[in-house]
């Protein structure tokens, strides 16, 4: 039976500094399979913005494509290159690239460190330290960037061993720079089997990247924020996050976000959902609030076309264990160690009939969060 990609990056052991970890393995093993789904480390994920800085919408989006084209060279001193066409998004200048690469060099990011004396620190950072914009065109198409990531950020890139499986269409989706962190984070922890996130104000405010001046009222911060960012990943994301407020009091001292898989149908409502054009999508998002600001986007890509051999994909009536490699590599890495005939047969119970009218990738990212789920619910086997 033919190993699973991610699976067999998984395999590879790291034998001295110079490797890299986990999370570039399996980025590079995503980058060679094609299609929307990329890792980005979970290093990079969890640093914190310095206080009263944090990324907007459309460089936080450049960043994630940053992170898709490297893939598992992103820890390498070397520089990375991107095509304008695939940043921008129905503008017919570039001029806003600019704005986004400057914004990225002069942001900077925390993290938790030692000293050269072995006491607790903080190190300072950028995530990039050089970029170059083609400025020479042929009709505004033909332009490129090239970026190098800083030494610290490679740093970080390299040694870490946790990473969370994003979405390009659900990233290139959120109108809301706080519901595209939390989406992250909501990602990173299921991934590491961690449903949920606590933290008090600060912590919540150094994760999203909320200012220390803005929505000073913990209302206003529900309203524009958390029910802003809950409606969009309800929608676009492969999971749901409900909320916690703790309190001191009347007053909300922390803050516990909990991270749920979907299941089957749901999951293959969002594919659907990631396919419908945008201005669609908005009208018809829940608990959508009146006046969110549509800033400019990133290009979207169009939908992966599922090769052949998985547009006639469907899920077996009996085990998956021969002849189906690609259902059965995705329960054996996702899947918790559990039987995996065990976790199919609770598969179609819960699909029941749609199970019929389901095939190619939309089953296989059914299948994938069911297994997901299946794990979050029940642990390890």
């Amino acid at each position: 039976m033919n190993q699973d990609p991610v699976d067999a990056a998984e395999d590879v052991a790291v034998t001295d500094d110079a490797a890299p970890g986990r999370a570039m393995r399996v980025a590079a093993a995503l980058q060679a399979k094609g299609g929307d789904e990329f890792a980005k480390p979970g290093s990079i994920i969890e640093v914190k913005f310095v206080r009263g800085e944090s990324l907007s919408l459309t460089a936080s989006r450049l960043l994630a494509l940053m992170i898709l084209t490297a893939g598992g060279d992103a820890w390498e001193e070397k520089p990375h290159r991107m095509r304008k066409a695939d940043i921008r998004r129905g503008h017919k200048g570039n001029e806003r690239i600019s704005d986004m690469l400057q914004e990225l060099h002069r942001t900077l990011f925390a993290v938790d460190d030692r000293s050269w004396r072995g006491k607790k620190a903080t190190t300072l950072f950028s995530l990039i330290s050089s970029s170059r914009e083609e400025t020479e065109e042929d009709g505004g198409e033909a332009g490129w960037i090239e970026w190098v990531f800083t030494p610290d950020a490679r740093k970080l890139i390299q040694a870490s061993e946790t990473y969370a499986v994003l979405n390009r269409q659900a990233v290139l989706g959120f109108r809301s720079n706080y519901a595209l962190k939390l989406y992250e984070i909501g990602a990173l922890r299921l991934h590491r089997r961690q449903a949920t996130w606590k933290g008090d104000m600060a912590a919540l405010r150094a994760a999203l990247g909320i200012p220390p001046d803005v929505y000073t009222d913990f209302a206003q911060l529900r309203r524009k924020v958390l029910e802003r960012a809950k409606a969009e990943i309800d929608q676009l994301a492969h999971f749901r996050v409900e909320w916690k407020e703790i309190r001191q009091g009347r007053k909300v001292t922390d803050i516990e976000f909990r991270f749920e898989p979907k299941d089957a149908p749901q999951l293959i409502a969002t594919v659907d959902e990631l396919e419908r054009h945008s201005v669609g999508r908005r009208q018809l998002r829940i608990g959508e609030v009146e006046g969110v600001e549509v800033a400019m986007g990133i290009r979207s890509s169009a939908p992966t076309e599922p090769t052949a051999k998985s547009d006639d994909l469907v899920f077996p009536n009996g085990t998956i264990s021969f002849g189906f490699d690609d259902l059965a590599s995705i329960a054996r890495r996702e899947g918790g160690g559990w039987d995996i005939d065990l976790i199919a047969a609770a598969f179609r119970t819960q699909m029941g009939p749609r199970l019929e009218k389901v095939r190619g990738a939309r089953l296989l990212k059914a299948w994938t969060g069911f297994c997901e789920g299946w794990t979050t619910r029940r642990g390890r086997a």
